[in-house]
């Protein structure tokens, strides 16, 4: 029997039109343009404005690009994963909004909640519902708002936060092209060092906590500089040599995009050249969920089919992996 893998068939993407760059920020917190870049790589950031616009609303723009692009519409679609940590409500999902928005009548999802890892988690979980046979066409989602759980107060987290969203389209294929394999990990003790302490049941909405700011990103940085570059750098290598792949296999690294030094950690572990490392730090920022399928996006013609890529995360929790796959399609 032939063995199905699941594949990428198209991207889609979206940023908002306003621009946050490092100028505007040393007006609003006390910081400079040039530590900000020279210490992270972000040079400007995209921030979603308007009343009433949320996450799904990203969404949208994203999926609506994908499917025009693939030539269906949402009816053809049968489940849609959504990648986030600043959905529009507690519930319903995220997914549930954006299967309404768009009319995919016939498709149901939810949400996955891994911080930066979320879009992993959730292309890792969308390929099990293709390879067993289960459905045709999923949809996955890295998407977030983070300008709505950030401190524009606090200099050293203010400056690495955008807002965004990609998607991609997992079909079946038989042709060796594909998702080929994945790792995935977690370790709840970095709750600590990266989190957002309210708005849970621990420590639900109030007075106090709205006051105290405790609805926004929270962030020990060096502690979780330190334990992301170890572990995207690992985890990149681990996967590499259960594929008996090394550099030169290797057509891109699609690393997430939180500090360029820790990308260029990964890339240096790898044994990569610079030039096949996808990177839009500089005018996006950390998206959060939305960083890895926005470098699909933006690179999409630069693909070839066949390629190798590595896909690599690290985020809050601790959550982190990669994952293996060959391109499917020449754009």
């Amino acid at each position: 029997m032939t063995k199905i893998t699941a594949a990428i068939t198209a991207v889609g993407g979206y940023v908002p039109d306003y621009i946050l760059t490092n100028a505007e920020l040393e007006t609003i917190v006390d910081t400079n343009a040039e530590w900000i870049e020279t210490r992270t790589g972000v040079k400007e950031r995209r921030i979603q404005k308007g009343e009433g616009l949320g996450t799904s609303d990203m969404c949208v723009e994203a999926i609506n690009e994908l499917l025009n692009k693939r030539g269906i519409t949402a009816l053809d679609i049968d489940m849609i994963i959504v990648g986030t940590v600043t959905p529009d409500f507690v519930f319903p999902s995220t997914s549930n909004i954006i299967c309404d928005k768009i009319g995919a009548k016939n498709a149901w999802g939810y949400d996955i909640s891994a911080a930066c890892s979320g879009f992993v988690f959730s292309l890792a979980t969308g390929v099990q519902f293709i390879e067993t046979g289960k459905y045709k066409k999923v949809i996955v989602v890295g998407a977030d708002k983070m300008s709505s759980i950030v401190n524009y107060e606090d200099r050293t987290t203010c400056i690495l936060f955008g807002d965004g969203a990609g998607a991609v389209l997992l079909e079946p294929s038989t042709d060796g092209n594909g998702i080929l394999d994945s790792i995935l990990k977690v370790d709840g003790a970095g709750r600590h060092f990266l989190f957002q302490k309210a708005g849970g049941s621990v420590y639900p909405a109030s007075h106090a906590t709205v006051d105290a700011h405790e609805h926004t990103v929270v962030q020990e940085g060096q502690t979780v500089f330190k334990h992301a570059v170890v572990g995207m750098a690992e985890v990149s290598a681990e996967i590499m040599k259960n594929n008996r792949l090394t550099g030169s296999d290797i057509a891109w690294l699609v690393p997430h995009q939180a500090n360029k030094r820790i990308i260029d950690a990964t890339a240096k572990r790898m044994e990569l050249s610079p030039e096949k490392v996808m990177m839009n730090i500089d005018r996006y920022g950390n998206t959060t969920s939305g960083t890895i399928p926005l470098c699909l996006w933006n690179y999409e013609k630069k693909l070839k089919k066949g390629d190798n890529i590595i896909i690599s995360t690290f985020g809050a929790g601790f959550t982190w992996g990669s994952i293996y796959l060959k391109w499917a399609y020449n754009s």
